[in-house]
């Protein structure tokens, strides 16, 4: 008897710039700029291809990040094949601390999806009013429910861009299918400064390792492709 099917997801591409030591930001409170104007382009590119475009609430809380389609002719492209000029944009709580006033809820007129545990479903839809959709994702956060409850909504590809904690989620979890990984030429060297996921067990280890589908040299970084899955296209 062949077991349950399997349950539909988005393909799963995660982004992420660190340092030649793996950090992703300082311990300072600015923003520590890892990324140059050709790479950042190059994201761009990769967000306007996709359907979502998901951060943790740690992220909006700290960056305030808007999560748009930054170039005018790939917008203006998207809509042309009738999609939202920019990505859904996606963000999961587990205790539903999100600012109604962020750039997230009040720039662009993309929908907002917020997945927040069981526990602070309540506490986030007061908060948040006709801001965002608010969906009980389970307590704690289930991503593979998050995830299917996504593909529902029409969600073929989505683009994780952090923070740390998520990435190290979905990777240990299994649910990713490909990762973009952006090294700047320098060291941070700051123990305090937060690093491209942390402790964990994760599927790629010395005896699986990782397959690499492209470097590339982009101005003074360097981008390295690698397929997580098998449903990765080389291409």
């Amino acid at each position: 008897m062949s077991g349950p099917p399997e349950v539909a997801r988005p393909y799963v591409l995660l982004s992420c710039a660190t340092s030649i030591d793996g950090y992703i930001d300082d311990a300072t409170d600015e923003r520590l700029l890892l990324s140059n104007d050709a790479d950042l382009d190059r994201v761009d590119e990769v967000r306007a291809n996709c359907d979502a475009i998901l951060v943790g609430a740690g992220t909006v809380r700290r960056d305030d990040p808007r999560l748009l389609v930054r170039c005018a002719r790939r917008r203006a492209e998207r809509v042309a094949r009738g999609l939202p000029s920019s990505p859904t944009r996606v963000t999961l709580t587990a205790c539903g601390d999100l600012d109604p006033a962020a750039r997230f809820f009040t720039v662009g007129d993309t929908e907002r999806v917020v997945y927040s545990a069981s526990g602070a479903v309540e506490k986030t839809r007061h908060r948040l009013g006709e801001l965002a959709t608010v969906v009980d994702a389970g307590e704690p956060v289930d991503l593979a429910r998050m995830l299917a409850d996504l593909a529902e909504r029409g969600v073929g590809r989505l683009l994780v861009e952090g923070g740390a904690g998520v990435h190290g989620q979905f990777l240990a979890e299994g649910l990713a299918d490909e990762l973009h990984l952006v090294v700047a030429p320098f060291f941070v060297g700051d123990r305090r400064a937060p690093r491209f996921v942390g402790e964990g067990r994760f599927p790629w280890h010395p005896g699986r390792r990782a397959q690499v589908v492209e470097a590339r040299q982009i101005g003074d970084v360097v981008l390295t492709r690698y397929a997580l899955s098998d449903r990765c296209d080389p291409g």
